[in-house]
């Protein structure tokens, strides 16, 4: 007999998956991690997953000049909350922090050309940014694409070149701010490794269930009710 697992893996056949809660993190999360793609660097404008659908949406067009150099995107079954933000706190020492309430975003370096997202990618998390936007945990990850003839080498943030992160780190301190604004709305506190960037996914995942729980129960509870509720109709008298 097939179990839950089973049957919801079987409804993605029929149904496209929501990206962030219908496509599986990895069996071998957190070392390897499949990352949902929004964005590329492309892109003249910012594209973003609808929470609601699971489609893409136009979140703002690139109003400067700033390019994202790397892909862009999520790490679908995880959720920034309170063990997330509890580490952001215990790093910065700061106690006014709270989780930003979206999935942890992962910036993805290949020597590939991929001009367009809505894609699926297995990505090698290797460190990340602390970043807080307005006074919220927003974790930017770096990752290489797995087997990248350039990048696969790549086992922590110390072997990237100072350049590349560089790059990275200006354009998330700039992207959201007009030019010559004299505060950033966001903050990078810490440039961390291969380490820290484990450890926030696997926190993430646990925020995830926590907020969300075991959504195929949830789903194969529903359908049960649904069920019954037509069944229950059809023995009404007309």
């Amino acid at each position: 007999m097939a179990n839950v697992s089973d049957i919801w893996n079987l409804v993605g056949l029929r149904y496209k998956s929501h990206p962030w809660h219908g496509v599986h993190i990895g069996d071998d999360a957190p070392e390897i991690v499949t990352a949902f793609i929004e964005a590329t660097p492309s892109d003249t404008v910012k594209y973003e997953v609808d929470k609601q659908t699971g489609y893409l949406k136009v979140d703002r067009p690139q109003k400067y000049s700033n390019v994202l150099p790397a892909l862009y995107g999520f790490i679908p079954q995880t959720y920034c909350g309170e063990s997330v933000a509890d580490f952001c706190k215990e790093k910065t020492g700061r106690d006014d922090i709270i989780g930003d309430g979206d999935p942890i975003d992962i910036c993805v370096f290949t020597e590939k050309n991929i001009t367009h997202g809505d894609i699926l990618v297995k990505a090698v998390p290797i460190g990340g940014f602390r970043m807080i936007d307005g006074g919220e945990a927003d974790d930017k990850l770096i990752a290489v694409l797995k087997g990248d003839e350039v990048y696969q080498n790549w086992q922590d943030v110390k072997d990237c070149p100072k350049t590349m992160i560089d790059r990275l780190k200006h354009y998330f301190l700039t992207y959201k701010d007009m030019p010559g604004s004299e505060q950033s709305r966001c903050e990078i506190t810490h440039i961390y490794g291969r380490d820290e960037a484990l450890e926030i996914i696997e926190r993430s995942r646990r925020d995830y269930i926590a907020k969300f729980g075991k959504l195929e129960n949830k789903l194969s509870i529903a359908a049960m009710e649904a069920f019954a509720l037509g069944f229950n109709m059809k023995k009404l008298p007309l």
